[in-house]
């Protein structure tokens, strides 16, 4: 069932849809992330963890490898080789660097020893949140939710569901990237200036900062799933 559509200045009907290109689909630009990458051995990775941590507190005090080898007696080639992961420090090694930055030596295990954290969800159990759309009618079903996290950006999965009672609502505008893939019926969702009809199957991309959300709503009932991404310390 059509709804009614949404325009801002007089109340006509939405432009022409602006589908993707047929040649979207192909990704031009490499990804510089290997998905099937591996991890090396614990020893390794607890190298390159000690590395990262020495590296992060020098920044922060602003100083040079030179400064911190000055400060230490350790030899520029060895720091280099410890803030690269490439060789484990001793521990003599680590307590002077503790007390050249001022942290503690348990300080540079933090990131080895931080718990990487996992959400499962069953069927149905998502968490019924309220946002902006829920004033129109939309219902959000939050899937899971990790805070403060090694990757520095937080993620909110929504299973979101409009029916007859809902409402279009194509001015959504926040920070961070959202991806949507439609499940069930049909929208014509406005991203700024460009509409995309959705079916089942379909997903759509985009950066949250350009005004957003559905405009037609086509076919009712209608649920698709909504991931927004955004760094951790802003507001999404």
């Amino acid at each position: 069932m059509a709804k009614k559509a949404f325009n801002s200045r007089n109340g006509a009907a939405p432009s022409k849809a602006k589908p993707s290109p047929k040649g979207a689909a192909t990704i031009r630009t490499p990804l510089s992330q290997d998905p099937h990458a591996v991890r090396d051995t614990r020893e390794k990775v607890l190298e390159v963890a000690i590395g990262r941590e020495v590296r992060a507190f020098r920044k922060k005090l602003g100083i040079t490898v030179a400064d911190l080898a000055a400060a230490t007696d350790i030899s520029l080639g060895m720091l280099s080789k410890i803030e690269n992961g490439i060789t484990s420090p001793s521990l003599t090694t680590l307590q002077a660097l503790s007390r050249a930055l001022g942290v503690p030596v348990t300080a540079f295990f933090r990131r080895f020893e931080e718990e990487r954290s996992a959400v499962f969800v069953r069927a149905g159990e998502g968490l019924d949140v309220e946002r902006r759309g829920t004033r129109a009618g939309h219902q959000y079903n939050l899937l899971g939710h990790i805070g403060s996290n090694t990757s520095g950006v937080v993620v909110e999965p929504y299973l979101i569901t409009l029916t007859e009672d809902s409402d279009v609502f194509p001015t959504f505008q926040h920070e961070g990237m959202e991806f949507l893939y439609m499940l069930e019926g049909e929208v014509t969702y406005r991203h700024g200036s460009n509409l995309y009809p959705m079916k089942p199957g379909d997903s759509l991309f985009f950066d949250a900062d350009a005004p957003h959300g559905p405009e037609v709503l086509t076919v009712l009932p209608m649920r698709y799933l909504s991931i927004i991404c955004y760094p951790q310390g802003s507001a999404g």
